[in-house]
C-alpha cells in the first residue's frame, strides 16, 4: 500500500508538537556545573614522583605537544664498596593543549602511572600561547583525578596478587609447622 501524502509531515509535526508541551531542561552551565561521566576526559594531570623521564609519551604523542628536559645527576652507592649511579631528574615537563587532541596515548604508555586524566575542563585562555601548561599546572589537576572504579567483586584476582598469596600462606604453613617441631625438642631435651 502506498504511503498517503503529508504522512510524514504530520508525524514531523506531532514531534514538534510534543516537545513544544514539555518544560525544557536546560542546564545553566557558569551556575551550575554538569555531572560528566566518570572517565571523562578533561586535561591531563601529572603525578611527578612517579614520572622517570622515561620520554615515552613524548616519543609516542602523534602531536609532539609534549616538552620534557632533564639532566643526570649521579647516586652516591646504597652499599659501602657499591658503585655510583646516574638517574634522570626532570626538569621541565609540559603540555601544549592547543595541539592535544586527548587521545590518551600518553597516559597508556607511561609504564610508571605517571600521567593521569583528570575530568577538569575549564582552562579556557584568551592567548593560545598560554594553554602551553607547565608541570606545576599539570601537578594541581593531578589531584582532581578521581578515584579508579571498584573492581567487579565476581572477577579473578589478578596473577600478582594470587600468586603473593600463595606465597604467603605457604609460608605462614610452614612457620605453622616449626613452631610445634621446635616446642616439642625444648620439651624432650630438657631434663
Amino acid at each position: 500500500m502506498p504511503p498517503i501524502p503529508g504522512s510524514g509531515l504530520a508525524k514531523g509535526l506531532a514531534v514538534t508538537l510534543r516537545t513544544m508541551t514539555k518544560k525544557t531542561v536546560t542546564a545553566q552551565y557558569p551556575d551550575t556545573q554538569p555531572e560528566l561521566p566518570p572517565r571523562s576526559r578533561g586535561v591531563i594531570g601529572l603525578f611527578e614522583e612517579n614520572c622517570t623521564v622515561c620520554m615515552l609519551c613524548a616519543r609516542e604523542c602523534p602531536d609532539w605537544c609534549i616538552y620534557i628536559d632533564s639532566h643526570k645527576e649521579t647516586v652516591p652507592p646504597a652499599a659501602p664498596g657499591g658503585r655510583e649511579r646516574s638517574r634522570n631528574v626532570l626538569d621541565r615537563f609540559a603540555i601544549d593543549f592547543s595541539l592535544c587532541m586527548y587521545c590518551g596515548i600518553c597516559i597508556e604508555v607511561c609504564p610508571f602511572d605517571a600521567l593521569f586524566w583528570s575530568p577538569e575542563f575549564e582552562y579556557a585562555e584568551t592567548d593560545i600561547h598560554e594553554l602551553t601548561h607547565e608541570r606545576d599546572k599539570l601537578r594541581e589537576w593531578m589531584w582532581t583525578v578521581p578515584e579508579p572504579p571498584a573492581l567487579d567483586p565476581g572477577a579473578e584476582e589478578p596473577k600478582e596478587i594470587a600468586a603473593a598469596r600463595k606465597t604467603a600462606d605457604k609460608l605462614a604453613t610452614q612457620q605453622a609447622h616449626q613452631a610445634p617441631q621446635a616446642q616439642q625438642s625444648e620439651e624432650g631435651g630438657t631434663p
